[in-house]
């Protein structure tokens, strides 16, 4: 794979973001939404979605990393994620202002290349200079069942490789893992 170019997702960078997703938006229609919905309702419509999130993109701060033209990880405090804050299975662990790795879109032909690991890597870096005490991710443990439901929140083995440790598991195939961002130094944010 060639070397990847990751910047924050910025208004300017939305065209790049829709080609990506493509004209259904990703994950059926979802347009990185699931874990920013409040109440118990879904909102299915793609275009509603595509909406929503460009007006979080717009109002700021970018909301995540985007690997040009590969990949896309959404990143933002854990407290701006309703559903995420809803969960049993990945209930807050304890009181820490966490920020939350959690969606992953990665292109048709550059899966298992490293753009994940690359993304978590800006992600980590993002995290920490946007004074994050530590970021929270809510991976797919890949070790058990086989099959890819779940896997848009990442897998487990590419945040142990980043040195993310496993704080909590309420089910088998879904563990908790942080990352404490108060150790970690910065050198640039281009990944």
């Amino acid at each position: 794979m060639t070397k990847l170019t990751i910047s924050p997702l910025t208004p300017e960078l939305w065209p790049a973001l829709e080609d990506l997703f493509g004209p259904t938006g990703a994950s059926s229609g979802c347009w990185c939404m699931w874990w920013r919905i409040s109440g118990y309702v879904r909102v299915a419509n793609s275009e509603e979605n595509r909406a929503a999130f460009r007006r979080i993109v717009a109002k700021g701060p970018p909301p995540g990393p985007l690997a040009l033209p590969v990949g896309w990880c959404q990143l933002t405090p854990r407290s701006a994620l309703p559903r995420l804050e809803r969960s049993g299975v990945l209930a807050r662990v304890d009181d820490v202002p966490v920020w939350s790795v959690s969606c992953f879109y990665i292109r048709r032909g550059y899966r298992k290349q490293g753009v994940m690991t690359a993304l978590i890597g800006a992600a980590v870096k993002h995290a920490k200079v946007s004074g994050a005490p530590a970021l929270e991710a809510y991976p797919w443990d890949e070790t058990g069942k086989r099959g890819s439901a779940g896997v848009y929140t990442g897998i487990r083995s590419a945040f142990a490789k980043a040195k993310f440790q496993e704080v909590a598991r309420r089910r088998p195939d879904r563990p908790i893992m942080r990352h404490d961002l108060k150790r970690v130094r910065v050198r640039n944010l281009q990944a």
